[in-house]
């Protein structure tokens, strides 16, 4: 994280111990509530100051920025000769790049958020569109139950005509009728992929079950028209 730093004098006392850079000051680093300090050269370079910061707050120098009353200063600029002084306040505050670095980061987190989001919704929708081909599949089945029973209701009468026996026209049209519900329950039924296929073989089976009984009641009508021919 990127810091800036802020300079403001607030003494004119410079201490009497030297080194080669010059004599010690003191400089109070200051970074939100908490205060740290300092004691460098008074000839020492702010990129010189910027390091020591760093060291002390566990910083990396190339993320900080030095200012003195409101101005940025160079890093090959002394502090003597910009006018920092014993007791001088250094003031550590947030780099705008580290800011960019910040929303970056908080780009990526949102990008991988969505993707996250994207992949549960993805694998939601595959649950859902898994379970309405499953409810297909069973309502199918359950239609084809009931056709097999009346299959068989089918086959008796055409049974009783072939064999010459009267049978009721009443027979024929509650068959039919029976037929034609489940027809409509078929046409009611959303289905995709195999669970259309099945329900597009069941309709077909049920309108060549309708086809054979409107044949057997047309022969019990006039059983000596065709009577020569079995419907199959």
């Amino acid at each position: 994280m990127k810091m800036m730093i802020f300079i403001t004098n607030t003494h004119n006392h410079e201490t009497a111990a030297a080194s080669s850079g010059g004599p010690m000051i003191k400089i109070n680093v200051m970074r939100g509530p908490a205060q740290h300090q300092l004691y460098v050269p008074a000839h020492s370079t702010f990129g010189e100051l910027k390091k020591e910061i760093a060291q002390k707050m566990g910083l990396e120098p190339d993320k900080l920025r030095v200012l003195f009353r409101g101005k940025q200063k160079e890093g090959k600029v002394h502090l003597h000769l910009a006018g920092v002084k014993d007791n001088s306040k250094v003031l550590v505050l947030e780099n705008p790049a580290s800011k960019e670095e910040k929303v970056e980061g908080m780009t990526s987190s949102k990008e991988k958020a969505e993707e996250t989001t994207a992949s549960k919704e993805n694998k939601v929708e595959e649950m859902k569109e898994s379970g309405e081909m499953s409810k297909a599949f069973a309502a199918v089945a359950g239609i084809s139950k009931e056709v097999d029973k009346l299959s068989e209701r089918v086959a008796a009468l055409e049974v009783a005509v072939n064999g010459g026996t009267k049978v009721a026209d009443e027979e024929f049209d509650v068959s039919t009728e029976l037929l034609m519900r489940e027809l409509l329950k078929l046409d009611g039924i959303e289905a995709e992929g195999e669970a259309k296929l099945q329900r597009k073989a069941e309709v077909h089976r049920v309108q060549n079950f309708h086809e054979t009984l409107d044949k057997l009641k047309a022969r019990n009508s006039d059983p000596f028209s065709n009577s020569s021919k079995a419907v199959s």
